[in-house]
């Protein structure tokens, strides 16, 4: 059986990736988990799967983490303005390792879009096309969790804002996107496509709604300048480097940049994508 592996294994979307292998019935010993820190991954290794450490920043951890590794499901780091450095070593032990095929996690249009995180996936995917090692390209959406994570907010103001300037954006939760990338990873006729993932579009002002209904309060949509955001933002207490990221993601969006059709996706998965209601009443549970 071929052995798979996933990088950022006890990070949020890699977590997911793990427990869909071992759900589609990919046998324990057949998954390899790595991870910076083996300890955080016990409950994993009990479970039969294999742990190695794998730290982006100790290129020395990295071959011997893939040796015997067919497949790999390559979840980009987290460390913006460092990635392009940790990914490349990545490549380039799996190029080392003769893993055979890799699937990545890149971002939304990642070689035309103006979002402020493209250029580094655009680096890594280059990358992976000079390696030689057979790719797929998983381009994902904004995460559904990122606009979950207003409902606190929402609850105790009752509005929120951006600088979207009513434009859609279509996220998915991390579940949705983990189990697209798994299928992925799991199916060879995958290999040399790119798929730009996202779920149900939707604007502000309907996230508001939405909010809205699961909160039982009503939540309004502020639709705020890009310089009266960055204040607000700042006013707030977020550094100018935070809160000038977030206003350029929104002025990306209100470009179009995070809209997305959900036909890659529900290709992937073989189902509808999980709506944002249903996303938002999960987040709050």
């Amino acid at each position: 059986m071929p052995t798979y592996a996933v990088t950022g294994a006890t990070g949020p979307f890699g977590r997911h990736a793990v427990e869909e292998l071992l759900r589609r019935g990919t046998a324990p010993g057949d998954v390899v988990a790595l991870v910076r820190d083996p300890a955080r991954a016990a409950d994993l290794a009990a479970r039969g799967v294999v742990v190695r450490e794998a730290d982006y920043d100790r290129p020395e951890t990295l071959e011997p983490a893939l040796d015997g590794v067919d497949a790999l499901l390559f979840v980009s780091g987290s460390a913006v303005g460092q990635r392009e450095r940790q990914h490349g070593a990545v490549v380039e032990a799996a190029r080392a390792a003769g893993v055979a095929r890799v699937a990545y996690t890149s971002v939304l249009r990642a070689d035309s879009t103006d979002l402020p995180v493209a250029p580094e996936h655009v680096a890594t995917e280059r990358l992976l096309a000079a390696s030689g090692i057979p790719a797929t390209l998983l381009r994902n959406g904004w995460y559904t969790e990122n606009y979950a994570g207003l409902l606190g907010q929402a609850e105790a103001t009752g509005s929120v804002s951006s600088a979207t300037r009513g434009a859609r954006v279509s996220p998915a939760t991390r579940a949705d996107l983990a189990a697209a990338a798994v299928s992925a990873l799991l199916d060879e006729g995958t290999t040399g496509r790119t798929f730009e993932l996202g779920g149900p579009a939707f604007t502000m002002d309907e996230l508001a709604a939405a909010f809205s209904q699961v909160l039982g309060r009503e939540v309004v949509h502020h639709d705020l300048t890009p310089a009266e955001l960055g204040a607000a933002l700042t006013g707030a207490g977020l550094d100018e480097g935070t809160a000038g990221f977030l206003v350029a993601v929104d002025v990306a969006a209100a470009g179009g940049a995070l809209e997305v059709s959900t036909a890659d996706l529900e290709e992937l998965l073989g189902r509808p994508a999980t709506p944002l209601a249903d996303a938002l009443r999960a987040a709050r549970a």
